[in-house]
């Protein structure tokens, strides 16, 4: 479904057509770069609790291993540069939290045994949130089909660089 709220891009509006004749605008071209890892043992911290520093352990390998395996795409197909790093890292944490939410389910079931009786988990709530934010960055990132069709790829920065040259 389409957002009706955000702009459809000068490629989009070129593709379907401009029958209100309002003025196309390009977009604005960020710099690009090449981004660096952050450093993740800032993001999920060490804890004396040894359940705790478990799971910030595990925090810090999904999101190692989402940062690698997005971030090279982004490079090439989005031409990301340093003003999309903390949209990427807050990425890498979402699919970390939710990674977390997940085996927090798995472990203690989706009913647990409070206080009050049996409740909800609170670990499903969490993950909900934390997908609903996933989509936004998958989204504004382009990492899903649909939203790839709507990204253009950056045009080649030297003309000469053809491999098979």
């Amino acid at each position: 479904m389409a957002d009706r709220y955000r702009p459809k891009s000068a490629v989009q509006r070129a593709r379907e057509g401009n029958p209100s004749k309002t003025a196309v605008k390009e977009g604005i071209v960020v710099p690009r770069a090449i981004l660096a890892e952050p450093d993740w043992k800032e993001v999920f911290q060490r804890s004396p609790d040894p359940a705790i520093e478990k799971a910030n352990r595990r925090c810090r390998e999904v999101a190692s291993t989402e940062w690698s395996r997005v971030v090279p795409i982004l490079e090439v197909a989005a031409g990301i540069g340093e003003v999309d790093y903390s949209t990427v890292k807050d990425l890498c944490v979402c699919v970390a939290r939710i990674d977390q939410a997940e085996r927090d389910l798995s472990e203690r079931g989706l009913m647990v045994t409070a206080e009050r009786g049996t409740v909800k988990n609170g670990a499903a709530t969490i993950a909900g949130q934390y997908r609903t934010q996933l989509a936004r960055y998958i989204r504004e990132l382009g990492l899903s089909p649909s939203a790839r069709a709507a990204i253009t790829a950056p045009e080649p920065e030297d003309g000469d660089s053809d491999i098979w040259d």
